[in-house]
């Protein structure tokens, strides 16, 4: 298990206060303050409803996705658009390595600053996941 919380400094109240990392023992939570009380809400729950939400964000557009990311990368070649189809394929196994090693701190500052946001309730619900704009959004896509 990750030593901190996946999405820490991205996770928010639903009055927008951010929620700060913290642990009961060794597990890793989000501290949610309730009006002066602070839950503690395990990080695994939280940071497997966001997972989720993305794979399902995810299925059917893996062909489309694959070729843009291999795009992205440099290696458009049908060779390296199927192993990162492959890989999209099978996201819940990638997800689960992720929760074990955890997400690099660059990573979460640069979804912070492209605008991602989890909205969470007091009770550690999430309610929504705020992320900037899909290429479905975009005219002229597929």
């Amino acid at each position: 298990m990750s030593n901190q919380p996946l999405f820490a400094g991205l996770v928010i109240d639903e009055a927008g206060n951010l929620a700060e990392s913290g642990w009961i023992g060794s597990e890793p939570c989000y501290v949610i303050n309730d009006a002066g009380f602070r839950r503690h809400v395990p990080s695994g729950q939280i940071d497997r409803a966001v997972l989720n939400q993305m794979a399902e964000m995810m299925k059917g557009s893996e062909d489309f996705i694959s070729a843009q990311t291999a795009k992205l990368l440099g290696q458009d070649d049908p060779f390296s658009k199927a192993l990162i189809e492959q890989q999209l394929k099978h996201i819940d196994q990638q997800f689960e390595t992720l929760m074990q090693t955890g997400m690099p701190e660059e990573m979460r500052a640069y979804l912070g600053m492209m605008g991602f946001k989890v909205i969470v309730n007091y009770h550690g619900e999430v309610v929504r996941v705020e992320q900037p704009n899909s290429a479905s959004d975009d005219e002229g896509g597929e």
